[in-house]
């Protein structure tokens, strides 16, 4: 079949996005069984006002973090860690055998390797001029 019979649509349309994860999703749960995602919140407050805190999500046995951010103030002071090794204790309770994230060279892949975390890969020039690293941290039982 040639690919001239069909009509490709760019933009915004709830009901296509729908049609699309549906389908992967029961593709995915025909391969693996059945999964759920469950999110993740953690903050971290002085007094009444936010410093520092992440979130993401849990699911086919990992913890993805999706943001990790603290106060400048509050840099340097142990409560990334602090944070990570609570995020660390939450994906144990969940049944998850390790932590995915990724970070920019801007910001603290530095932070995360000292933290146990492994680089898996590196995009170059995302954003132009800078490279996103992608790693990982396999929990032990």
């Amino acid at each position: 079949m040639s690919n001239s019979t069909y009509q490709l649509s760019q933009g915004a349309d709830e009901h296509a996005m729908a049609v699309v994860r549906e389908g992967l999703e029961a593709f995915n749960a025909e391969q693996i069984g059945d999964y759920a995602y469950t999110d993740f919140q953690l903050y971290a407050r002085r007094g009444d006002r936010v410093v520092g805190g992440m979130f993401g999500h849990s699911g086919m046995g990992w913890l993805y973090i999706d943001y990790l951010w603290l106060d400048g103030q509050e840099r340097g002071q142990g409560l990334g860690a602090q944070l990570l090794q609570a995020a660390e204790t939450e994906a144990h309770k969940r049944g998850c055998v390790g932590v995915f994230l990724y970070t920019y060279s801007f910001q603290a892949p530095d932070f995360y390797q000292k933290q146990g975390f492994q680089i898996m890969g590196v995009l170059e020039d995302c954003p132009p001029g800078h490279q996103r690293y992608y790693l990982k941290k396999t929990l032990k039982p």
